[in-house]
């Protein structure tokens, strides 16, 4: 198994516990994502796990239930990260032109990790971040380029809907890598 098929496994094995955990009367409590509730959160994450299925033309149609919608989802991913073919498809991105594994691995690997904390906050669960994503989230954040930054903050500049980060919310440079991360990427630790 691939580093990135072994990642993106251990941070859906985090992300599912949280969805499993959800009560029925909480999904649709606010989440820290302004428009989002805790339903909305994971329904975003099944829809980027489609898109990450597009360029090897697969398909993805989710549940009605969040829980299933998610393991459906991350079977399709498992799938496509245990072909090896299918794996190593290369297609332009917004980020550049990369593998299907690659671009996972980018995208909805790390957003298991973000939304995972967004999911936990909306629903009061344990919001501790395994430390080993906070560093490499941390390091990929902080070598984004300004201007791109700028552009990722920019709500539809990468099309109609999407946000990928909000504004940068101050915190204090003492504070733990993990609230510091959180607020870079436009969340109130």
């Amino acid at each position: 198994m691939s580093e990135i098929a072994e990642r993106y496994r251990r941070r859906a094995d985090a992300f599912e516990r949280k969805v499993a955990a959800v009560a029925p009367d909480e999904w649709e409590n606010q989440s820290p994502c302004a428009k989002w509730t805790a339903r909305d959160v994971v329904e975003h994450v099944v829809t980027m796990h489609g898109v990450m299925l597009i360029p090897v033309a697969r398909k993805l149609t989710p549940a009605d239930d969040p829980l299933t919608a998610f393991q459906e989802a991350r079977a399709a991913i498992e799938d496509v990260l245990d072909d090896p073919v299918a794996a190593l498809t290369e297609s332009d991105t917004p980020g550049g032109r990369m593998t299907a594994g690659e671009h996972i691995d980018q995208v909805v690997s790390d957003d298991l990790v973000l939304h995972g904390w967004d999911l936990a906050r909306a629903t009061g669960q344990d919001e501790t971040i395994e430390p080993a994503d906070i560093e490499r989230l941390w390091a990929t954040a902080v070598a984004i380029p300004p201007d791109l930054m700028a552009k990722y903050r920019t709500p539809g500049a990468f099309g109609e809907g999407i946000e990928v980060y909000g504004a940068e919310v101050p915190v204090p440079p003492e504070a733990p890598l993990q609230d510091r991360l959180l607020g870079l990427l436009g969340r109130e630790p």
